[in-house]
């Protein structure tokens, strides 16, 4: 099915302003299996190279219901939506599914791909990653003080970088 919505281009083919995508777009970013998953909208992150691989960088802070599910899973996908489904990434980002149904209640329609990850049929840029490395932010790392604003409950984000398997853009 997936290969029928989207084809494979090499990450380096990806001509839109990372800073856009991520800031301004967002994306939903998603771990677990077809009959298992959780999705959140995500706005802060990073993509690049590193280890000579194309990379994407994650955050999730450890309250989050996704943060079960990327420590369980050994990959994740960061799933852009075009404006039209602003709705959706908003209702995403609002809203645990720990509480809500977030498929049932955004009309988000589960894909599967080869490897068995999470994206959305309605996705027009999909970045299947594989976990490379983790590590929590620390407090006492911030050079900036005013850093630590993002941070009244010392909830520190956890990095994840995984490296870019697959790079799957709407046909």
């Amino acid at each position: 099915m997936i290969e029928k919505l989207f084809k494979e281009v090499d990450p380096v083919e990806i001509n839109e302003n990372v800073f856009h995508l991520i800031n301004d777009t967002w994306f939903l970013l998603t771990a677990g299996t077809l009959t298992n998953f959780n999705t959140m909208t995500a706005s802060w992150g990073s993509l690049g190279i590193l280890w000579n691989k194309p990379v994407a960088f994650a955050f999730v802070r450890p309250q989050r219901h996704t943060y079960g599910f990327m420590e369980q899973a050994e990959r994740f996908t960061l799933s852009f939506l075009s404006e039209e489904y602003r709705p959706a990434l908003k209702y995403c980002g609002k809203y645990s599914g720990r509480d809500v149904d977030k498929i049932l209640n955004t009309g988000l329609i589960p894909l599967g791909t080869k490897n068995g990850s999470v994206t959305f049929e309605q996705s027009s840029l999909v970045l299947e990653c594989r976990k490379l490395y983790f590590s929590d932010l620390d407090a006492s790392h911030f050079l900036d003080p005013k850093i630590i604003k993002n941070y009244p409950l010392n909830d520190f984000h956890r990095m994840y970088i995984g490296g870019i398997e697959h790079c799957l853009v709407k046909k």
